[in-house]
């Protein structure tokens, strides 16, 4: 069922038209089940691994709920990097900035919506693989609290960081997304005054002194609050230990999913089989440490959402790069500092798209509650709906 013919720089693996109703048009990352096709979760080594024998749970709800599916989008390699090139697989076209890389790890998942090809599309997040994308691509992207959407059928099957997640160029959209995946989903409604926390980045300083664009700091210190809201500064301590934290954990877990690969000499990206021989590397005391600031950091955030209703950060801290220039890993290495955290501590996380003074990608983050993923979006669109920064379809009900 693979389309190997299909055009250079399109979103999708493979088309194919699943389910009979008359619902939205969504396409689905090639890490995703459906019954009859091969994940390849774009990897060669995985091109002739026995199909699927049933839908992923998520597959199954989208069917149930008369969606119908149009493809398999391409991908990162095995989820494991933040380009999306994949010399494999194909890498998809950015539609809005085609010089510049797609983000990844769930590259054809942004892609396809901000084509608009699909209503939304469905991605895997376990280091930044849907937020980072998202804004790469100028469209809304949904990390949920990890472990609310079923990841029975999702590889890879064991995961303490991966979550399904949501792209769309809506947040009404995104909300129906997950009413979808998540029969315990229902919309909220923010009526009463909020408080947000502001990541603080280079208070007193240049933001370049700590790695970061002052370009992309931009959307973050632009934002207003709305009538009787405030918004406040506060400090993340372990953020960026949290970063190096997870990055220690995926690397574990993506090398015990994947030894087998590693270990035939199967075919694999130079930059994968790179990261995977790294992660042998990790020993067990670094993943007990990484263990130990995944509890210290989530306690951190949950004092923090006691006192605020979400958390306000960048997206990105450098402009995306261009194509021409991801080769270079000191240009995507960092790319998730602010989005990979959140895999760690399991909190819920949105990114709005918004761009550069001078017209590139960027956007802001929002980190809500663990299990308030309703509130999060609706906080979302109070926040878009007092800032025009934000680049995205209608968002009022």
């Amino acid at each position: 069922m693979f389309d190997k013919a299909d055009s250079s720089g399109s979103a999708f693996a493979a088309r194919f038209s699943l389910g009979t109703g008359t619902g939205p048009l969504v396409a689905v990352k090639d890490c995703i089940d459906i019954d009859g096709m091969t994940t390849r979760c774009g990897c060669a080594a995985l091109s002739n691994a026995p199909a699927a024998a049933r839908n992923a749970v998520i597959v199954g709800r989208l069917l149930e709920a008369g969606c119908r599916i149009v493809g398999k989008t391409r991908m990162h390699e095995l989820a494991y990097g933040m380009t999306g090139i994949n010399a494999f697989e194909g890498t998809p076209l950015n539609p809005k900035w085609p010089a510049r890389i797609p983000g990844g790890s769930s590259s054809g998942s942004a892609a396809a919506v901000a084509a608009g090809e699909v209503a939304f599309a469905i991605g895997t997040d376990t280091g930044g693989s849907v937020r980072q994308p998202a804004i790469c691509c100028g469209v809304i992207g949904l990390k949920p609290t990890f472990g609310r959407l079923d990841r029975t059928g999702v590889l890879p099957a064991k995961s303490s960081l991966d979550c399904v997640g949501i792209f769309a160029r809506s947040l009404l959209m995104v909300e129906y997304a997950m009413s979808v995946l998540d029969p315990d989903f229902t919309p909220e409604t923010v009526e009463e005054e909020v408080r947000i926390a502001r990541l603080g980045i280079g208070q007193g300083a240049d933001p370049r002194s700590q790695g970061v664009d002052p370009r992309m700091t931009e959307a973050q210190e632009n934002v207003r609050a709305g009538a009787g809201d405030g918004i406040e500064t506060v400090e993340l301590p372990l953020l960026d230990d949290a970063f190096a934290a997870g990055l220690a954990i995926i690397g574990r877990e993506t090398l015990a999913a994947n030894r087998h690969l590693l270990e035939s000499d199967a075919p694999l990206g130079a930059d994968v089989r790179g990261r995977l021989e790294r992660a042998r590397l990790l020993t067990d005391a670094d993943v007990a440490h990484a263990e130990d600031v995944r509890q210290r950091f989530t306690a951190e955030i949950d004092a923090v959402l006691a006192r605020y209703d979400a958390i306000l950060t960048p997206a990105l801290p450098l402009v995306p790069p261009l194509l021409a220039d991801a080769g270079d890993p000191s240009k995507v290495l960092s790319l998730t500092r602010f989005l990979r955290p959140f895999n760690l501590s399991g909190h819920p996380a949105i990114v709005l798209p918004a761009a550069t003074p001078d017209g590139l990608p960027s956007g802001v983050q929002l980190v809500g509650r663990k299990g308030d993923d309703a509130r999060l979006i609706a906080l979302a669109r109070r926040l878009s709906e007092t800032n025009a920064i934000f680049q995205m379809e209608g968002t009022t009900r």
